[in-house]
C-alpha cells in the first residue's frame, strides 16, 4: 500500500516522497534492474581516497579531494584511457543489459517501472548531493531565532510526541517577551555572520578543486560584479 510520511527534525518537517504502487509481481523484480556504471574520474576517486587516506591520516576529506582531483589532471593520457575504455564497455553492457530487461516487461509494467526509476533517480540524486556537500564540508546554514530557539528549548520540553513538543514550544515562543526575543534574533544575527564567512572560503577552496558548480555566486573580473 502506498503511504507518505513525514520525519522530524529540529529545524523543520521534510515530507517524505510519496511512493508509487506497482504489482507485486513486478515489484521484486525492480532491484534487479541493470544499475549505470561509474564515471572514470568517480573509479578513479574510489581506487584512490584509501591510499591517500592512508598518506594523510589527519588530512579533512575535502583536502583529500583536492589531492585526488590534482592527481587526476596529473595522470598521463596513456592511463586515463584505460579508465575511460573501461567506461564505455560496462556502459556499452549496461545499455544492452537494460534493453533485455525491459523486453521482459508488458507496457504497463514499463510505463511503471519507467516512473518509479525516474522518482528513485531524483530521490537518490538529491541524496548524493547532500552527502556530498555533506563530506566537502560545506557549512551548516543559518538558523533563524526561532530555530535557534526550539533546539534549545526541545529536550527540556515536556510532551511524550515530537509534535507535542513543538506545539508547546511554539505557543512558548509567542509568550515571549520582546527583550527575551531580542536575544534570539542577536543569535541568529551572529550565526549569519558565521555562513556568510565559511561560505566565502569554502567556495573559495571549491573554485580551487574545480567545483565551480557549488559556488552560489560568481565573480567578474571586469568590474568585479557579484552574481546571485
Amino acid at each position: 500500500m502506498c503511504m507518505n510520511g513525514k520525519y522530524l527534525t529540529f529545524r523543520f518537517f521534510l515530507p517524505m516522497c510519496s511512493l508509487i504502487c506497482i504489482p507485486k509481481c513486478f515489484s521484486s523484480n525492480v532491484g534487479n534492474y541493470p544499475k549505470k556504471p561509474m564515471t572514470s574520474y568517480l573509479r578513479f576517486s574510489t581506487e584512490q581516497l584509501p591510499r591517500f587516506k592512508a598518506k594523510h591520516p589527519d588530512a579533512k576529506l575535502s583536502e583529500l579531494i583536492k589531492k585526488i582531483a590534482a592527481a587526476w589532471r596529473e595522470l598521463p593520457d596513456a592511463e586515463k584511457k584505460v579508465y575511460e575504455a573501461d567506461f564505455k564497455a560496462e556502459w556499452k553492457a549496461y545499455k544492452e543489459a537494460m534493453g533485455k530487461f525491459k523486453e521482459q516487461l508488458t507496457p504497463s509494467q514499463l510505463v511503471s517501472f519507467e516512473k518509479e526509476v525516474k522518482q528513485k533517480r531524483n530521490k537518490k540524486k538529491a541524496s548524493i548531493k547532500k552527502r556530498e556537500l555533506t563530506l566537502l564540508g560545506k557549512p551548516k546554514r543559518p538558523r533563524s531565532a526561532y530555530n535557534i530557539y526550539v533546539s534549545e528549548s526541545f529536550q527540556e520540553t515536556k510532551d511524550e510526541s515530537a509534535q507535542g513538543k513543538l506545539r508547546t514550544i511554539y505557543q512558548a515562543w509567542k509568550s515571549l517577551s520582546n527583550d527575551e526575543r531580542e536575544a534570539y534574533i542577536q543569535l541568529a544575527k551572529d550565526d549569519r555572520i558565521r555562513y556568510d564567512n565559511e561560505m566565502k572560503s569554502w567556495e573559495e577552496q571549491m573554485a580551487e578543486v574545480g567545483r565551480s558548480d557549488l559556488i552560489r555566486r560568481s565573480v567578474k573580473r571586469s568590474g568585479d560584479i557579484i552574481e546571485d
